[in-house]
């Protein structure tokens, strides 16, 4: 078995390797963020195993990255990190993370975790679905509806729609959307990702009047945002 493993510390990815490689798997480890994705994007990968914080690009925004690209090929992924409040757990595993396990670390805890979630990801994934007021969007399905009525996106504003859902509140540079939604190096043109925000504000009414801004951030890019007051 193939594991992507994703951690900047390296003296904890060599403890961890050794781990696994006496388990027997085959691991292969990765510092940056932007070089895992890659990899598991042209690579066959049986798992993912991936630190949060990351420099280049977090282990959440790999994630993201890699449900744009590989969608129902994408492999189980278990997250490792010190943050460890509610919140946080809640927002791994909404996100699309299998499991998620607080360091320090433990080798028996680590294995068997991994062995659960390839085992239960034998079958298909079950789809998820969340309601923001109006706009129902299903993220297994990869569909969006505006009051029961399904909107048609093409596949490029579909991946950007969803990766704004997941990310409300926060503010996303055009580089940052361009690494993740496109999966390019960002220092190409990004106006192609102001054409896309348009489309969206317009197809899936995301201004105040329905409760939502989808604000642009001068010199930066884009924050999705509940409207406080409609109108």
């Amino acid at each position: 078995m193939r594991i992507a493993y994703l951690e900047d510390e390296a003296s904890l990815a060599g403890t961890v390797t050794d781990w696994l490689h006496a388990a027997g798997y085959e691991v292969e480890w990765f510092s940056s963020g932007v070089r895992c994705a890659q990899a598991v994007e042209s690579r066959r990968f049986d798992a993912c195993l991936f630190d949060w914080l990351v420099p280049d690009l977090s282990g959440i925004d790999v994630l993201a990255r890699l449900q744009i690209k590989l969608r129902q090929a994408m492999p189980p992924v278990v997250f490792t990190t010190g943050r460890d409040s509610e919140e946080d757990v809640v927002g791994v595993l909404a996100a699309g993370a299998d499991d998620y396990i607080v360091k320090p670390l433990s080798r028996p805890l680590l294995l068997a975790r991994l062995e659960a979630v390839t085992r239960r990801r034998s079958g298909a994934g079950a789809a998820v679905q969340r309601d923001f007021g109006r706009l129902t969007v299903d993220y297994g399905r990869r569909l969006i509806a505006l009051e029961d009525e399904l909107v048609s996106l093409t596949d490029r504003e579909t991946d950007l729609a969803l990766y704004l859902f997941k990310n409300v509140g926060r503010a996303l540079s055009r580089e940052h959307l361009i690494q993740v939604v496109w999966s390019l190096t960002p220092d190409i043109d990004t106006r192609t990702v102001d054409v896309h925000v348009s489309a969206l504000r317009r197809k899936l009414g995301l201004i105040p009047k329905f409760g939502w801004r989808l604000t642009s951030i001068y010199g930066y890019g884009y924050r999705l945002e509940r409207a406080r007051s409609p109108g």
